[in-house]
């Protein structure tokens, strides 16, 4: 069964860390780039970052230098190391894959028409 899961969200004070994993089963991430995005109640669908089958990253502006994107395709899994959270980030969050694109040049492009897990919930008291 084609899947990813996500997990490692929590609920932590302003400046707090979390790890987020994407753990994908019945294929091989390290064919596909993955983006992860957020999506928030009321709010427009974001996607704080994106890593490429060759590890480049790209990063949204508003989460430059405290989120991290990583990827072991030895173990078929991808994190986003999210740093100095603030209650801005709460939200739950997405790993995604369209099972074709390799290279992060329109992330929205691989979330518009890729597939995600049941998500990790992000929460950052105010």
């Amino acid at each position: 069964q084609v899947q990813l899961v996500e997990s490692g969200g929590g609920l932590v004070h302003p400046g707090g860390s979390l790890r987020l994993s994407c753990t994908a089963s019945g294929f091989t991430l390290e064919s596909y780039a993955i983006a992860w995005f957020r999506q928030a109640p009321g709010k427009e669908r974001e996607i704080p970052s994106c890593i490429s089958t060759t590890g480049s990253t790209k990063y949204l502006e508003s989460v430059e230098g405290r989120f991290t994107i990583s990827r072991d395709n030895a173990r078929n899994t991808a994190w986003l190391q999210v740093d100095s959270l603030q209650p801005q980030d709460t939200a739950t969050y997405y790993c995604a894959t369209d099972f074709m694109r390799t290279e992060c040049t329109i992330p929205a492009a691989i979330v518009d028409h890729g597939s995600w897990g049941p998500g990790a919930q992000v929460t950052v008291l105010s």
